[in-house]
């Protein structure tokens, strides 16, 4: 049994994206793998915007070890989309992103998955707590 499509009003978060000339692929749409850098940079922004994540000179980074994306509709360039963000689950060290994928405007998405991150100190690459700013950020974006 599968779950169902997830809609719009079951994200706490959106991040507009402008889909790229080069994220085509030979069949007039955007690749499959594509998705997952849409994925990234709507967390990533989230992070660094809300969280304070400092990507470059921070002492604590986050590492994907783990990913899935479903596939429902095509999206392809020029179009203006918007990435659905939530927490699915938080723990101690890691965080559980659920992402959808919206044409802009739209109630259904394009695609919807997950990944998680697992967050390290950057010298010894060994799991840390999340830093407290980080942690009240991605609260914010808590699911039931």
């Amino acid at each position: 049994m599968s779950e169902p499509v997830p809609q719009r009003s079951d994200y706490r978060h959106f991040q507009p994206i402008t889909t790229r000339w080069h994220d085509n692929d030979v069949y007039g749409h955007v690749n499959n793998v594509t998705y997952y850098s849409f994925f990234d940079t709507a967390v990533n922004t989230y992070l660094i915007e809300q969280g304070g994540l400092d990507i470059h000179d921070g002492e604590v980074v986050g590492f994907v070890v783990s990913s899935a994306c479903d596939y429902f509709a095509s999206v392809a360039y020029p179009e203006r989309i918007e990435v659905g963000l939530r927490v699915g689950k938080l723990g101690n060290s890691s965080v559980q992103y659920e992402l959808a994928v919206f044409k802009l405007g739209e109630g259904e998405p394009c695609a919807a998955g997950r990944f998680v991150h697992v967050f390290v100190d950057r010298a010894s690459n060994l799991p840390v707590p999340i830093p407290a700013v980080l942690r009240a950020a991605l609260e914010q974006l808590l699911v039931a």
